[in-house]
């Protein structure tokens, strides 16, 4: 079990703890596809002089040493790291899928962070992880706490991806193996694309993008954002690819997803740039005390989504992987409370549930079944 928690640690704070491939990412991105506009760019102070990448915020917040949360790893006693039994689940099949009309813009939360819509006619996946472990073992490591939704052999062709990063829980080896034959397009923050050649993508499939970059499809936009994480995937490639959010827009709908980000000043900017958005998938789970600058508290996601000048939010980057101290339940009941306090509408659906962005049902606290409420508050201050 304890191993179990070091992988965690590896990817949380350093990559994986595997793979060791240096990625080149210090080229130019490849030429855009007919169609796609580039964003005027700001001064490139997130690229390295020597290669590779950085975060720039002036008050940026050092996470505690590596062997500072080993030890809590090795000897803290964790609460409710699991659900006791299985999480509420809706199976689709690519009927399912097909059927929704192509005047509505739709979200299904696959589990984690993936994501699947159906926007604007076309079906897009987000950060796509469908693998049983986030790791780069198949034998040890985070388990899901449930199954997706649907299998991929069931997914319907899909004419984009995503990736946010490359994070073992964002960026699945097996997953994308898996799926690149039926996807049109690939869209990665720079360096990203490295990996996917390798796993055999074709080249002419994948896009990768710098910061305030975009690209056209159809009468999709998406334009790749800032975020304050970190990169890597093995124990010597640390911070050398990028990592995004990304604005999402269409005729109808304006979507922002956060990918992982610890709280800076960038929502306010992509807010100032893009907003108001209909729907912002924020980042809220995975986040502690030893490492304030990668990732978000539940107080801080509100504000990224009040930032971002948000109408309804969806936490995500919960649910699914133990990969903190925290309970499993914790980022939802605190998001749920700050919602109502700040009157923020919540999007909170059962994995595989079908939302019209829209037109969202009034979402329903399924993870309280598991949860023994006065408890909940007594982890609070150590967040």
């Amino acid at each position: 079990m304890k191993r179990k928690y070091l992988i965690s640690l590896g990817i949380i704070l350093g990559g994986g703890m595997l793979t060791s491939n240096l990625i080149n990412s210090s080229s130019a991105p490849q030429a855009l596809a007919s169609g796609d506009q580039l964003a005027s760019r700001e001064p490139a102070a997130h690229h390295r002089p020597d290669g590779g990448f950085q975060n720039t915020a002036a008050n940026l917040t050092e996470n505690s040493s590596m062997g500072a949360i080993l030890m809590r790893y090795l000897t803290e006693t964790r609460v409710d790291a699991s659900p006791s039994k299985a999480i509420p689940l809706i199976p689709l099949t690519r009927d399912d899928i097909a059927v929704l009309p192509d005047t509505q813009d739709s979200v299904i939360r696959l589990g984690h962070s993936s994501i699947l819509l159906k926007i604007a006619g076309q079906t897009w996946l987000i950060d796509p992880v469908f693998s049983d472990r986030a790791s780069p073992f198949s034998f040890i490591g985070p388990k899901r706490f449930h199954q997706p939704p649907i299998t991929l052999e069931q997914l319907p062709e899909i004419d984009g991806v995503l990736i946010s990063h490359d994070h073992y829980d964002h960026l699945d080896e097996e997953s994308i193996k898996r799926l690149h034959h039926k996807v049109k397009r690939f869209i990665v923050p720079l360096g990203v694309e490295q990996h996917l050649l390798r796993w055999g993508v074709a080249k002419d499939k994948v896009q990768p993008l710098d910061w305030w970059q975009s690209v056209t499809q159809g009468e999709l936009s998406i334009t790749a954002t800032p975020t304050q994480h970190f990169s890597g995937r093995g124990l010597w490639d640390k911070n050398q690819t990028l990592w995004a959010s990304y604005v999402i827009q269409s005729d109808r709908s304006k979507l922002f997803f956060s990918g992982d980000s610890g709280y800076f000043g960038g929502f306010k900017e992509i807010g100032e740039r893009f907003g108001p958005f209909d729907l912002t998938m924020i980042e809220t789970g995975a986040y502690d005390k030893d490492w304030p600058s990668i990732h978000m508290t539940p107080e801080q996601s509100m504000q990224a989504h009040l930032d971002l000048g948000g109408r309804q939010m969806m936490p995500i980057h919960n649910g699914t992987f133990d990969l903190a101290f925290h309970s499993w339940y914790e980022p939802l009941e605190r998001i749920t409370a700050l919602a109502a306090d700040t009157n923020t509408p919540l999007v909170t659906p059962i994995v595989g549930q079908i939302l019209d962005i829209h037109n969202a049902p009034e979402s329903i606290a399924w993870w309280r079944e598991f949860v023994e409420l006065p408890a909940l508050a007594l982890k609070h201050q150590n967040n």
